[in-house]
């Protein structure tokens, strides 16, 4: 498995540079300056001691949140929204809603989110982790504050903190910017992956905070091997996105914003999630089962990527399933793909592929996430957007192979423990 893990990254690698624009302009010295940087970055977070704690003290946070949400959703939706409910419930029944109970964390978070802007908390955390990628992976300061502000924004709000360099950004450094924004998470929804998971995965936060993290380097080194850098890279500073008169002006916009975020997910969901259930009634319609089994889509990406799950580490027993919620993220999200994988008894895979797979699928890489930042980074500079638009699947599969490469690193340390 050891070897297995090596053999996936190289693979991982050597399928950018397969795939580059320019494979003569690509650097082998920031190739493993960045495999390095991340690998560092991984032993750091999940090996030394109080730093785990940490991560650990957050994730306990988490669950803090989540009652506390619970008690805003219980008072507001009542028994849907998780209170108590006025009549007998059976027991094999169910009242969990995704939509009245686990999304509406988004807005708390959200809400948190724009008070540690408006206290200038979080700027102060984005600009020394800028310094750090700057002079760690040579990136320009314009690309470093997006790449620092991607830990905890999302994959348009990073890039409002540099939009008056949007413009300037290279070819490369734009292609960054958007596979920055495939292959990692925001931290208004880190807390809904935390509450999703809590159940299945132990210590799930720390292992989420870790993963959007150690992808920012696998993302940076990617994406300029697909893209290599040309040039004197792109300087600039944080600028910040938003004016608040208030503490009460930064929650009430915070509210207001993880509403629309809270919308576009329900949206997402019902309508990407009945698609494929119509998708898998025609197959079982006009297919005739295979091997005792309906054909589903979920069968054919297991199928598909299965090999490529096995590159990072997963033993081949668990590669199909492991396949399937890649390929699902990928077509779908994360959200529903965490959700199945939460669902999944716990002898079904095993802990190991588990803990691959929730680095994996802790990234925006989809379909749906072009159609975002087109929309998003093309109102930001429209004068890029053709180089938005002739980006964005590149953008999904540079995400997506940061991401997988991050769980395959986690998976070798892993290993090496057990």
């Amino acid at each position: 498995m050891y070897i297995q893990g090596l053999f996936g990254i190289l693979f991982f690698v050597c399928l950018c540079w397969i795939l580059s624009e320019d494979r003569k302009k690509v650097s082998p010295k920031a190739i493993l300056i960045g495999l390095f940087t991340q690998v560092v970055l991984a032993v750091t977070l999940t090996e030394i001691g109080f730093i785990r704690d940490f991560f650990l003290t957050l994730g306990r946070g988490v669950a803090v949140l989540k009652d506390a949400t619970l008690q805003g959703t219980s008072f507001v939706f009542g028994y849907i929204g998780g209170g108590e409910a006025p009549f007998l419930i059976k027991e094999s029944g169910n009242t969990f809603s995704m939509a009245f109970q686990a999304l509406p964390l988004i807005f708390v978070v959200s809400a948190i989110s724009m008070l540690l802007f408006y206290w200038r908390i979080l700027p102060a955390v984005v600009r020394g982790l800028s310094w750090f990628l700057q002079r760690i992976m040579g990136i320009g300061g314009a690309l470093g504050v997006c790449g620092a502000a991607k830990v905890f924004l999302g994959q348009t709000e990073a890039p409002l903190l540099i939009r008056p360099y949007l413009n300037d950004l290279s070819r490369s450094e734009l292609f960054t910017v958007m596979t920055l924004g495939m292959a990692t998470t925001s931290g208004t929804i880190m807390a809904l992956y935390a509450a999703i998971l809590e159940a299945s995965v132990p210590n799930v936060l720390s292992h989420i905070l870790t993963a959007s993290i150690i992808s920012v380097p696998a993302a940076i080194t990617l994406s300029r091997i697909m893209i290599p850098q040309v040039g004197e890279v792109t300087s600039g500073n944080l600028v910040m996105p938003y004016e608040f008169t208030s503490t009460m002006d930064a929650i009430s916009r915070g509210a207001s914003d993880g509403i629309k975020l809270f919308i576009n997910i329900v949206a997402v969901l019902i309508v990407f999630v009945a698609l494929v259930a119509l998708l898998n009634k025609g197959l079982s319609h006009f297919v005739p089962d295979i091997y005792g089994e309906p054909l589903t889509l979920q069968r054919i990406l297991g199928a598909i990527m299965a090999p490529f799950t096995w590159l990072m580490g997963i033993p081949w027993e668990d590669a199909k399933i492991a396949g399937s919620l890649l390929g699902t993220k990928t077509i779908l999200n994360e959200i529903y793909a965490f959700s199945e994988l939460s669902k999944m008894p716990q002898d079904t895979i095993s802990p190991h592929s588990r803990l691959i797979m929730v680095y994996a699928l802790c990234g925006f890489a989809n379909f749906s996430s072009i159609g975002i930042q087109i929309g998003g980074l093309g109102m930001m500079a429209p004068e890029r957007r053709k180089d938005i638009i002739s980006l964005g699947f590149k953008a999904v599969f540079a995400g997506t192979l940061s991401t997988m490469l991050s769980g395959t690193i986690i998976g070798l340390l892993s290993f090496m423990h057990s």
